[in-house]
């Protein structure tokens, strides 16, 4: 997480913005990837409407968490509305695998506001330090896809079983590429999904059948 956020720090500053912008975005947005795309639009000066669209796009698939996140383990009211306010990838991948089925509520809301720290701590030191960086470099944007693909790729370890879904994944993205290339990350949401839909209802079928 601190990584990351240095180089959404460096990003912030490199794009024109002021370094307390990294601050602001990383304490009170907290959507790692929407936050990479926020950069380019803020100083786009993107209207609402289509920040809020894209925002709804990118942060859909948190919908789909909340069917197996464990906050029924977290008590209290504002310990849940938080708890859900800070439901990242990150946090989603380490609260729901084997071992974090005995975890209390305590501890699920402290790494989730550990991960929180470490990102808007690492913001900010990647904007103040951003200046330092030459205009030069570039691909620090490309450190959100890095994770992505490292969670990626620490899920298909631990779940050797279910080849057929990261398949599917890349089939889909590699279809929205072809055919909607300006369109790319909605079509393979909307592909990926129906494809496991697909693969789910052919499964109950052939339940049924046996």
């Amino acid at each position: 997480m601190v990584p990351l956020g240095l180089a959404f720090g460096a990003v912030i500053t490199q794009s024109g913005l002021a370094w307390w912008w990294a601050s602001a975005f990383a304490a009170l947005i907290y959507a790692g990837s929407f936050e990479f795309l926020l950069v380019g639009l803020a100083a786009a000066v993107a209207p609402l409407g289509t920040i809020a669209l894209t925002a709804f796009l990118v942060n859909v698939r948190h919908v789909f968490y909340t069917l197996s996140f464990p906050l029924h383990r977290v008590n209290g009211r504002l310990a849940k509305a938080y708890s859900t306010f800070a439901l990242t990838d990150e946090a989603y991948a380490l609260t729901t695998n084997e071992r974090a089925r005995s975890w209390p509520g305590r501890r699920i809301l402290w790494l989730q506001a550990y991960m929180h720290l470490y990102w808007a701590g690492g913001a900010t030191a990647g904007g103040l330090l951003g200046s330092l960086i030459p205009t030069s470099v570039t691909g620090l944007d490309f450190a959100l896809t890095a994770l992505f693909a490292v969670l990626a790729l620490d899920a298909i370890r631990e779940r050797r079983d279910d080849l057929p879904t990261p398949v599917l994944a890349l089939l889909s993205a590699l279809a929205a590429r072809l055919l909607l290339p300006g369109q790319m990350m909605p079509a393979a949401c909307v592909l990926f999904t129906a494809a496991l839909l697909t693969r789910h209802l052919l499964t109950r079928m052939r339940t049924r059948r046996a």
